[in-house]
Formats: C-alpha cells, structure tokens, sequence
C-alpha cells in the first residue's frame, strides 16, 4: 500500500470507536494526513452506549495483578501497557479537561461519569488537529489495485492509503457497528482469524416458567460461585448475579464467562455451585434448620432458620428436590452448594465484548498484519479478551496507540512524507 507522491502520508483507519481514535491521534501528532470512516451515522457509539451507566476507563488496582486480567495474552498487554497503560490513559483524559476519580473497587471513571463529555473534547481535538470523518462509509474489501472499497448512501468509493489501520470492533451489540462482517474478509486476504465468541455475558439455564416470570429481573445478592472445569482448574468467586428470563447475566458472571464458556463447549452444559450463604458454615446452617418448622411454610422456615427470602428462596424450590427440602442435614449442603446446570452462553449479539478474532500470531510486534505490509489491526477484533472493569477499555486505547505508532513508524521505513502541520 505504499506511495511515494509528494504529497504527505495518508492514512485511512476504519472504525470511530476508542482504539480507531487513539491511532488517529497518534498518528495525526506524528504528521500523518488520517481520514477515520466509519459504517454509523456518528463516531463511537458503542463506546457512548457503554458508558451510559458510569464511564469504567480502566482500575487503579497494582500493576502486577492488572495484567492478569488479560489471561493468555498478557504477555502481549504487558508490552502494550509498557507504552500506554492505566496511568497514561488517565493522563490523557486529564488532557482533554476531563478529570478523573478512583471508586472504592479501585475502578476509574471520569468526572460526572459519562462518556459523551469526553468523546466531544475528544472528537474537537482531533478534528482541529486535522482529523477527517467519512460516516456512513461500510467497508467491503480492496479493489485489484489494492484500494479501499467503500459501499457509501452517495454509491460505492475507491479510496488510496498509504496505511491502513482496521479497528472495526469483534462482533457484539452489531446494532452500534460492531458487527464482525469483517472477519470472513480478512480471512480470505490469508490473515489467520479466530472464531468470534460472546464474552463478559450471560448463560441460559432451564429455568421453570414459574420461577422465570417471578424472579426474572431480580439481584441474587451477596453468594460464592464454584465451578470446576474437566482440567481440574477450580474458579471461586463471590459477589453478586441477576437471574434473566432465560438465565443468569451480571458482573459475577462475567468474571467468570470465558471459563464457563470454553467448559460448555467441551461438555455441553456446566454445573455452577452457588453458595446463597458465604457467611455461614454448613453446621450453623444444619442445626438452624433443625429447629422445629411447626405450621410455617417452607419459605417461612427458611427466612426464619437462614434469613434466605426472595430471590433466594425461589432458587432453592427451584433447583431442590423435594426429598432435600425435607432433610435440615441435606438442605444445609444444597445452601451451600446449590447445582445450578448452564446450558449454553447468550447470543454473541448480546454479549458486552468479544472473543476471538485477528489471532496476535498473525501480526508483528507494532501490530501489523506479517502477510499485509502496512495494514495494522487494534481494538476488540484482535483475539484477546478481559472482564468488565476498566480492562477492556485499557485494552482497547492501548492497541490504538501501538497501532498509530507501528503505522509512523513503518511510513518513516518506506520514505513515505510525514508533515507536523495540520491536513488540508
């Protein structure tokens, strides 16, 4: 895709969310003419519709203990982050005049909390920096010549870059753009692609229509989660999940999704012990309900015996036989180890991020494909996954900013102009 015109480097980056952004601006800093395109009307719309509840840019928590959170690929971020990690991200947006606080989890967020605030400081700088934005423009593939091919409401654009960097997203929420038709694309240039899986999402389980239509929408506060995988690997985690009309979903949950969802593939289903009662031993818990039950009813002698009420209640009849619920000796072990059996996780399109994708193996060290010389990939359609918290948007913003350096870098190598004055 190189050029030797006179004329400066351009460089087109498609995709308007924070990774497509942050390598727009590092770019345009380091003299590159950068035109982003996007398939929606206006940029980072995902990146709104996430922070919509509460802005979570990255976790304050040690270093040694963020990078964990990257699994199989932390290798790779700990190199990214190196560059461009939490600390550097939060001075970025002190940059744009938005502050920043740390919550009691140690998670970061902006002042006021919302992500509108900070995309339209964001999206002024880079525009008076020289930034250009072609919304609307979908995508499809190169032309013989190895232009860009563009399907636009004004008919279809060829459009010539000197580089190239994809930052599309993986496939989830397709309703903001992030629909991953990009992936058969690239796998038919040679770039080795990796199914795209739903991650940080929820599981369905056989829910009773009955206890549906009663809980659904409802908090299972203040449990343990266990669940062991056919490798002998145990995952514990307390906290808290929502039940769902189909299932369970919430941040419990997702902490736990790439696990539970690799086990359901091997196995076909996968039994979660929930423990309603984390505070409580399993003796304490047998000899309170070892008290006589009287004339109360069930649920009566549970709230009384063990304070589980609601929600609580409801998962014991409905995952307990009822031989169980007779024996205080054998109910004190189900409270403390209810099976809940998962059948399968949410649709990919439902799920709050992605797994999946451009395989890293595929891609250099500055995050250009090996087999594409000046096509760089950044943000959720490469094969990496985190939780929620502030990691998958670090990830994000750290893949751009490698991407917009690989793409300087890599315009120097082939002697293509770079100009420090804003493009015309």
């Amino acid at each position: 895709m190189a050029s030797n015109n006179i004329a400066p480097a351009t460089v087109a980056v498609i995709g308007s969310g924070p990774a497509g952004l942050m390598a727009a601006e590092v770019m345009i800093a380091g003299g590159a003419c950068v035109d982003v395109y996007d398939a929606m009307p206006s940029a980072g719309r995902k990146f709104l519709l996430a922070g919509k509840g509460g802005l979570n840019l990255t976790h304050a928590e040690p270093p040694e203990q963020f990078i964990t959170r990257y699994g199989v690929r932390s290798t790779q971020f700990k190199l990214l982050f190196d560059s461009f990690g939490p600390e550097q991200l939060c001075d970025w947006a002190h940059g744009l005049g938005i502050s920043t606080f740390t919550g009691s989890s140690g998670k970061v967020f902006p002042a006021g909390m919302k992500a509108a605030p900070l995309l339209r400081a964001w999206l002024h700088r880079l525009r008076a920096g020289g930034v250009k934005f072609h919304m609307r423009h979908r995508f499809h593939g190169w032309d013989d010549q190895g232009n860009l091919l563009f399907t636009t409401p004004a008919g279809e654009r060829s459009i010539h870059a000197d580089a190239l960097v994809l930052a599309m997203g993986g496939g989830s929420w397709p309703q903001l753009g992030s629909d991953g038709s990009w992936a058969a694309l690239l796998a038919a240039r040679g770039i080795e692609v990796h199914e795209l899986l739903p991650s940080n999402c929820g599981f369905d389980a056989h829910w009773s229509k009955h206890f549906s239509n009663r809980c659904a929408g409802r908090p299972v506060k203040t449990v343990a989660v266990t669940f062991t995988t056919s490798s002998g690997e145990t995952y514990s985690r307390r906290g808290e999940f929502m039940i769902t009309t189909t299932g369970i979903e919430g941040e419990l949950i997702y902490a736990l999704s790439a696990p539970l969802r690799d086990e359901i593939a091997r196995r076909g289903s996968m039994v979660l012990r929930v423990d309603l009662a984390p505070d409580r031993t399993q003796p304490q818990l047998a000899r309170s309900l070892s008290r006589p039950r009287g004339k109360d009813s069930l649920a009566n002698h549970l709230r009384k015996c063990t304070s589980l009420h609601g929600v609580k209640a409801g998962l014991v009849r409905e995952l307990v036989d009822q031989e169980t619920l007779s024996d205080p000796s054998r109910l004190a072990i189900a409270l403390k180890s209810l099976p809940l059996t998962l059948v399968a996780p949410r649709p990919l399109a439902e799920a709050i991020s992605t797994a999946g994708g451009v395989a890293f193996e595929s891609l250099d060290e500055k995050l250009m494909v090996r087999n594409l010389p000046g096509v760089f990939c950044a943000g959720e359609m490469l094969d990496w996954e985190a939780p929620t918290g502030g990691y998958l948007l670090t990830g994000c913003f750290a893949t751009g900013h490698a991407a917009g350096h690989g793409v300087l870098e890599w315009l120097g190598k082939i002697g293509v102009r770079l100009e420090l004055t804003p493009c015309i």
